[in-house]
């Protein structure tokens, strides 16, 4: 490891009683920092020192990364505080969608109509399309390849928030909740949020969905093949290097699926990434104060960072 300046303290540097100082709660963010990689393993030293840079500038950050032999955590930091993770939340349901089609509740044909819910014009693509109606399945693809809103919504108003609250309990995330639909502005009456999570939960459910124990097999391998159609490899998945449009059967072996979540000030990501050395789930998020460019970059640069640690990790 790097030495640091005498100015700057080592976050690594133990407290008296042992605890090392990347736990400690930072006095400007009152967030802990994650916590180095377990001996024996790369360390996530970049990805501590970009998140202790969030951190000091009053930035909220939570991370988790799990291996997936062991699941054990090789990285954390405030991964039990629920966080707004926009569209990442879109995951559970998701789950939830896949499990009625399997258990036969749901038609996967059934169409749906674009003008029966309220329509969010400042993103997705379902908005610029001629059909003005579409299959459950096909809103699904939308859903997780594209983070379409309106096709969320569509599926949303079918399922309904308490059946999807009821699914996030029983998947073991109590803390995380989908809250609200997408909205182009947010009213006094509206929750503020789409939906929060915790790092923890989300990167426990992708741990449990490549090992096909969300609901059941059939649940996880569909859930899993909407994701992978993801398009959103901006954040952790820039490292990679994969097609954002054919990553699903990558020459290299590389197993990846994500979904990422945005809003104003919000950037979170989920997601498993397995390479010929290890697999890994992974979740983070950082809520941070959208000032200028160089604000939104900064947090952009720690989901890169990470990529980078996590590809050295896997391979």
């Amino acid at each position: 490891m790097s030495s640091h300046s005498a100015s700057v303290p080592d976050p690594f540097d133990a407290s008296v009683d042992g605890t090392p100082a990347a736990l400690r709660r930072s006095r400007r963010s009152g967030r802990r920092a994650p916590r180095r990689a377990a001996a024996g393993r790369r360390s996530f030293g970049a990805t501590v020192r970009a998140l202790e840079v969030l951190a000091s500038s009053g930035a909220q950050v939570s991370v988790h990364v799990a291996d997936l032999d062991t699941g054990r955590a090789v990285l954390a930091g405030d991964d039990h505080v629920p966080l707004p993770i926009g569209g990442l939340g879109v995951v559970p349901l998701l789950v939830e969608v896949a499990a009625g089609l399997e258990a036969g509740r749901l038609d996967p044909l059934r169409i749906v109509d674009r003008s029966a819910t309220d329509l969010v014009i400042g993103s997705g693509l379902w908005r610029n399309l001629r059909a003005p109606a579409l299959p459950v399945v096909d809103l699904a693809v939308l859903a997780a390849a594209a983070g379409d809103p309106n096709a969320a919504n569509a599926l949303l108003d079918m399922i309904g928030h308490e059946q999807v609250r009821a699914r996030m309990v029983s998947l073991g995330m109590p803390r995380s909740a989908v809250l609200d639909r997408f909205r182009d502005r947010r009213g006094p009456d509206d929750a503020p949020h789409v939906a929060v999570g915790t790092t923890r939960e989300f990167a426990g459910l992708f741990a449990a969905l490549v090992n096909s124990t969300v609901v059941d097999a059939a649940v996880s391998a569909q859930v899993s093949e909407w994701l992978s159609l993801g398009h959103d490899l901006s954040l952790v998945a820039a490292s990679t290097g994969l097609d954002p449009f054919a990553h699903d059967h990558d020459q290299h072996g590389l197993l990846f699926i994500n979904k990422t979540g945005r809003g104003s000030g919000v950037r979170a990501e989920a997601g498993v990434l397995a390479g010929p050395r290890a697999g890994v789930a992974y979740a983070m998020t950082v809520c941070f104060d959208d000032l200028s460019i160089s604000h939104r970059l900064r947090a952009h640069d720690a989901f890169h960072v990470l990529g980078v640690e996590l590809m050295e990790y896997a391979h």
